[in-house]
């Protein structure tokens, strides 16, 4: 995209810079969420999914990892909806916020008063794959008392990057974290149902988890729309093995099913009904066409 939002004013991002002393680039220290808007061809409309509540979860991002983010969840709302506009946006966009200490001196210390802002937005195929073949990976989930996952840190993606690139080598398309305690935790960048016996489990978040938008969006659809039980429980490994169904869910990669645990088939080895459900009735919620869940839907046109 041609334009991009930069502490103040909007810019061309072929012109913007960042100084490799930079301190959040140095060690890490910023936060990032995610927003996904949706292009609805009937309506000629662009919907931005969860606004407010992305720009609340990375004001909540922020004051866990001591990161100021300068503007108000109204403001951050407004100047996303001015950048679309600015890039004419007509077709699906994922939208970065990103807020990292800005001062130039050699020392990750948060108390750098300078806290840099920028959003940027760009056009992605995250996962094309209809379903995923994942491993569980030999690095732990980081633990609260860490990183703390519940924070969309910068730092706390080389956690994911090395899972990521794990599964890779070894032939998966994802990644799934575990605990320190053995819990499953979570996929790389995504939260992890399991459908078992008609209920559907996924892991608190006391098991190193990010509260995740979609996962909070999927409960819900569970609970109104499909009528099925949903419990947070800690989930063993061998759960997954045995499980009915598996889903990953999240912002960019939105509702992606399972169908091998480290070369495990689960269930027939092909999406799951209620899978397919959930997937079905999302697809159709984020780009406004269920009125009952209009209010999550932000139109920009």
């Amino acid at each position: 995209m041609a334009f991009m939002f930069d502490r103040t004013h909007f810019v061309d991002e072929r012109t913007l810079s960042v100084s490799v002393k930079n301190k959040g680039l140095n060690y890490g220290l910023g936060c990032i969420d995610g927003i996904r808007a949706f292009w609805n061809e009937d309506k000629n409309q662009l919907y931005i999914f969860r606004l407010e509540d992305h720009f609340e979860r990375f004001h909540r991002s922020g004051k866990a990892l001591s990161i100021q983010i300068p503007y108000s969840v109204d403001q951050l709302s407004y100047i996303t909806k001015q950048l679309l506009l600015m890039n004419r946006t007509t077709q699906d966009v994922y939208i970065r916020p990103i807020c990292f200490k800005g001062g130039n001196t050699l020392r990750p210390e948060l108390q750098d008063p300078y806290n840099h802002l920028a959003i940027y937005a760009d056009y992605i195929d995250y996962e094309p794959k209809p379903s995923l073949k994942v491993g569980i990976s030999s690095w732990t989930r980081m633990g609260s008392n860490m990183i703390p996952p519940q924070a969309k840190s910068t730092a706390g993606y080389m956690n994911s990057g090395l899972a990521i690139q794990e599964a890779a080598l070894n032939g998966y398309d994802e990644a799934v974290f575990l605990t320190e305690e053995g819990h499953v935790s979570e996929g790389a960048a995504e939260n992890i149902f399991i459908v078992r016996g008609g209920e559907v489990f996924t892991p608190p978040i006391a098991d190193d988890i990010l509260p995740g938008i979609t996962r909070d969006t999927v409960a819900e659809i569970l609970m109104e729309e499909l009528r099925i039980p949903i419990s947070e429980k800690s989930i063993a490994r061998v759960e997954l093995y045995e499980a009915d169904e598996i889903f990953l869910t999240g912002t960019a990669i939105g509702i992606k099913p399972i169908i091998e645990v480290d070369r495990r088939r689960i269930g027939k080895g092909e999406p799951g009904e209620v899978t397919l459900e959930i997937q079905r009735l999302y697809n159709k919620i984020v780009r406004g066409q269920m009125p009952p869940y209009l209010f999550y839907c932000t139109p920009l046109y």
